[in-house]
């Protein structure tokens, strides 16, 4: 039975398809494992494919079964807006090779060397209650008791408190590497996306989709907020951002807008009006997820109209038609 599990995603041309390529993809990482950190390695190859749920398997079969790497997890205590300034810190830790897996609530799994802080910033905040996993090792050879340490107080810096580091932490060779990705792969990527952009627009939608479901997009901004300038945010106001966030998809199908409210993620924007709390004043907060992330400040202007008694001019037009405001 758990044979038959197990091999089940083979048993279709698609899964042994994609299978197929997480094992290349799986080989290439491998071949560099040992020579650098894994997340440098994974963000310079800026792969679409290579989603959260991918980058699970990974980081347990290279880092820990294959190097050793030792590890310690934890459910946050507290919501910390910025860890990008935590890179200047962890930069100093050149006796350990370092790697940070987080469980962002709306784009899974996260990776970053928290050496850098590019990488970091990819975090976003920090929210509590999610998961934290940290890896440390030494490349290859056999770790020692202070890569255990290393896990266990990177944890505490990514809780937001001031921990300082043993001086054994601070001797070695692994320092920071500037990472970027290459070029001419995105001007590629670019080129062929501009010649099958017609004929790809419907399936880049459901692809986008399907890697949400899978680990989701590997960008998110910070979260805006919209002040309710109504008296209460109405009926009138919800069908409002239904069209613009409607409006909005449609010029770009590859990127997710998330609504949030009182730090919970709103699924159903009418819930907005069918509570009955949002009123003049609140702050209701969206975020923007996926790659190539654009026009984030027109949609924060349009929702922005959209909560106040200007919203109608939203709502002219026949109901089933997208409004062209992008």
């Amino acid at each position: 039975m758990a044979d038959s599990i197990n091999l089940e995603a083979l048993s279709t041309r698609s899964g042994f398809n994609s299978a197929v390529r997480h094992i290349q993809k799986t080989m290439e990482i491998a071949s560099s494992a040992g020579a650098g950190n894994i997340s440098d390695i994974i963000y310079e190859m800026d792969d679409d494919e290579l989603t959260g749920g991918k980058i699970a398997l990974l980081l347990r079969m290279l880092l820990v079964d294959k190097l050793g790497y030792k590890t310690a997890s934890k459910n946050l205590t507290s919501t910390i807006e910025d860890v990008s300034v935590l890179a200047k810190e962890f930069g100093k830790w050149t006796g350990v090779d370092l790697i940070a897996a987080y469980y962002h609530p709306e784009m899974g799994l996260l990776i970053a060397n928290p050496k850098v802080a590019e990488e970091l910033a990819a975090f976003g905040q920090l929210r509590k209650r999610e998961l934290m996993v940290i890896y440390a090792g030494l490349q290859g050879k056999e770790t020692d008791e202070n890569c255990q340490k290393a896990a266990n107080i990177a944890l505490t810096l990514f809780e937001g408190s001031k921990v300082t580091a043993p001086p054994a932490l601070t001797k070695g060779k692994f320092t920071v590497k500037k990472v970027s990705k290459p070029k001419a792969a995105s001007e590629a990527k670019a080129a062929k996306t501009k010649t099958v952009k017609a004929k790809t627009e419907t399936k880049k939608a459901a692809s986008t989709k399907k890697a949400a479901a899978a680990g989701g997009p590997a960008k998110m901004t910070p979260r805006y907020a919209v002040v309710v300038q109504n008296e209460l945010f109405h009926n009138g106001n919800v069908e409002a951002w239904k069209r613009i966030i409607a409006s909005y998809k449609a010029k770009h199908p590859n990127l997710e807008v998330f609504i949030f409210y009182e730090t919970e993620r709103i699924l159903d924007i009418n819930s907005l009006f069918k509570w009955g709390k949002v009123k003049h004043g609140s702050a209701i907060e969206f975020a923007v997820a996926g790659n190539e992330i654009q026009d984030v400040a027109k949609l924060q202007r349009y929702l922005a109209q959209g909560a106040s008694h200007q919203f109608e001019a939203f709502l002219r037009g026949p109901v089933n038609t997208v409004l062209n405001l992008f």
